[in-house]
């Protein structure tokens, strides 16, 4: 009888310890799994970790901005883990936890996805955020595509198909001195507001235009208020996947290595995602705005020309990040630009 009575308590006691470590991660994506890539990725980074940890980590997923800000969750994760273990941040959030990210601003950085994804998912980068640990006690996991990564300008004035049709708009920029520097490099003046206000500025003329990746532009009817819209990918939309290091560190190290071995399979995973809903927006605006233009990479070239002296000397003399760092990492995207097409070809097409 005695040994029958303890068996509802070591059950019990199984069962807590089958649910020893909580992993409670906050975005601001809302919780659909059909409308963006980051959501579904986080789906099967759970089911990934819950099941091959046999449940000894649990993850809850909270999404559409539940937790408060990306600065407010951010500060959460920076805080040690126990409340909230991890956070998705989008770069002007996280840049207030780890300045040197902003270094990740830079125009016209990226040609193609193929680029972005190697950069981002390879060792150079990942050595990078490692200044995040002792910056803001956070691990990095990965970056997601923020809306796809590339964003499209959309306007009131007229179709942008060179540089010289930039000059004397008014374009509506997040609050971000790398953006603002950008704008006015290629010849439009920048106006800096939060998102909340972007409809009600293009609508009375405040500003003429915006930019966004093009599931953003099409998701929130920015073609009800701009009638033209390009394609020019000047800038690259991305969200650090960040976890707390005080937590990450109390885990066993069987569960940190399912915990990054499953970020990089929910990362991939996402990286698809974001390509196919990026591309069908891009369909969808040329459908419901007036006029859509994609840039040829020609123009994009002699953008790139004229706007990245002008970040550069904004982000070196007056954010004040190292010249080496912004350097070393323009000459790590080049190299990526270099070598992936002839990988490609030496593998596929000789």
């Amino acid at each position: 009888m005695l040994a029958l009575a303890a068996l509802p308590l070591a059950l019990m006691a199984s069962q807590a310890q089958a649910q020893s470590y909580e992993m409670a991660i906050a975005t601001l994506i809302p919780e659909n799994l059909t409308n963006n890539a980051i959501y579904p990725a986080l789906v099967h980074f759970k089911e990934l970790v819950e099941s091959r940890t046999e449940g000894d980590v649990t993850v809850s997923i909270f999404g559409g901005g539940q937790m408060g800000s990306e600065v407010e969750t951010g500060s959460q994760v920076q805080a040690g883990g126990r409340a909230l273990q991890s956070a998705i941040l989008t770069s002007g959030a996280m840049s207030s936890f780890y300045p040197e990210y902003q270094a990740v601003t830079a125009p016209f950085l990226f040609d193609d996805w193929r680029q972005a994804w190697a950069f981002f998912d390879g060792e150079w980068f990942a050595d990078f955020m490692q200044g995040a640990i002792e910056q803001a006690d956070m691990r990095y996991l990965g970056t997601f595509d923020d809306g796809g990564g590339f964003v499209a300008f959309t306007n009131n004035e007229r179709l942008i198909k060179t540089v010289d049709d930039l000059e004397g708009l008014n374009i509506r920029t997040e609050e971000n001195p790398a953006h603002v520097a950008t704008m006015e490099a290629l010849g439009a003046s920048a106006t800096p507001l939060p998102w909340g206000e972007l409809i009600t500025a293009l609508e009375t003329g405040l500003a003429d235009g915006q930019f966004n990746a093009p599931v953003i532009n099409t998701t929130f009817g920015l073609d009800e208020v701009t009638d033209y819209t390009t394609l020019t990918g000047h800038v690259y939309n991305s969200a650090s996947w960040m976890v707390s290091e005080s937590w990450f560190q109390e885990l066993p190290e069987e569960h940190q290595r399912v915990i990054t071995n499953a970020a990089r399979e929910a990362v991939s995973l996402s990286h698809g995602a974001s390509g196919m809903l990026a591309t069908a927006s891009w369909q969808t605006s040329c459908e419901i705005f007036d006029e859509c233009y994609l840039m040829p990479a020609e123009e994009r070239q002699r953008m790139a020309e004229v706007a990245r002296p002008a970040w550069k000397s904004w982000i070196v003399d007056d954010f004040g990040l190292d010249a080496a760092l912004i350097d070393d990492l323009l000459a790590e995207v080049d190299g990526l630009r270099q070598s992936l097409p002839q990988e490609a070809y030496s593998r596929y097409g000789q």
